[in-house]
């Protein structure tokens, strides 16, 4: 089963999203719990959370098919004491709030080395930083994103994922999320059948398919290996309709939510139509 949707909006409560989600046919849906350009949000309400789980359940939408973002703001890598305390904090407030509305995941960026310490301190640190969440959380798993390596990002490379994952105490609450925008800039070809299949064992290989729980489904603006994070929307763009072809018809990509995070809301409805349209019966 293939669970396409789209990052919806939260506005005016975190109990919209589900409702944006069926507005436009889709199966699955990615949400901010709370503003995603803001360290601090007010807790959420218990009518709110409520709301939340019954407009899921009234519109069919069950955890496995729910990719919560935690905020932009977040480096759980940070070399600086201080700043590195602000993500873990507000991480954790991040995986609570799931916990509390019933969300198995919770999908994040890796994190920033700032130029400052060397990639595998920075990766250990991303590590300590899930370990301590993870303690203090249950029934929640880590979802790592893979980045298109702007910047001091790290995660652009499938071994970023792995030395992480390595490093996690806790095997059965940690995953990766793969967009294919990000993958593309960072240097991995999707391009064509061949590629995704050269692409994909790679990852089956260097992380694993047990650990992909999730799926960013993005056009990009930008060349293959330009590590430049510009989203497009599908059918524009360097990276073509191949990949999600291709995805669309791989039992490696079913019963996880795949989302849109194209660039124009206005047409997501024909984007997952067409997404299911590539579906061989």
């Amino acid at each position: 089963m293939k669970y396409i949707g789209a990052h919806v909006s939260a506005s005016g409560g975190v109990e919209n999203a589900p409702l944006n989600a069926a507005e436009i046919g889709a199966n699955a849906f990615a949400l901010f719990t709370k503003n995603q350009r803001q360290w601090v949000a007010k807790p959420l309400t218990t009518e709110s959370i409520d709301a939340f789980k019954a407009n899921c359940e009234a519109h069919g939408f069950k955890a496995g098919q729910i990719l919560p973002h935690d905020s932009y703001l977040i480096n759980l890598g940070h070399p600086e004491a201080d700043k590195l305390e602000k993500s873990r904090a507000a991480f954790l407030d991040e995986m609570q709030r799931c916990e509390q509305l019933g969300l198995d995941r919770l999908n994040f960026h890796p994190g920033s080395h700032l130029q400052q310490v060397s990639e595998s301190e920075c990766l250990a640190t991303i590590a300590e930083s899930i370990n301590m969440a993870l303690d203090q959380t249950q029934g929640v798993s880590a979802v790592i994103e893979n980045t298109a390596g702007q910047g001091s990002n790290l995660g652009f490379r499938f071994e970023h994922l792995a030395e992480i994952i390595s490093l996690v105490e806790d095997k059965q609450r940690v995953g990766v999320c793969i967009d294919t925008c990000h993958s593309f800039v960072a240097g991995y070809d999707l391009s064509t059948t061949a590629a995704c299949e050269a692409v994909f064992s790679e990852f089956d290989r260097v992380v694993g398919f047990d650990y992909l729980k999730g799926m960013h489904l993005n056009g990009s603006k930008k060349e293959l290996g330009s590590r430049v994070d510009r989203h497009h929307s599908l059918e524009q763009g360097f990276l073509g309709l191949d990949v999600f072809k291709y995805i669309m018809n791989s039992d490696h990509f079913n019963g996880i939510p795949m989302v849109l995070e194209t660039i124009d809301e206005t047409i997501w409805a024909e984007e997952i139509k067409l997404l299911r349209s590539f579906e061989e019966g």
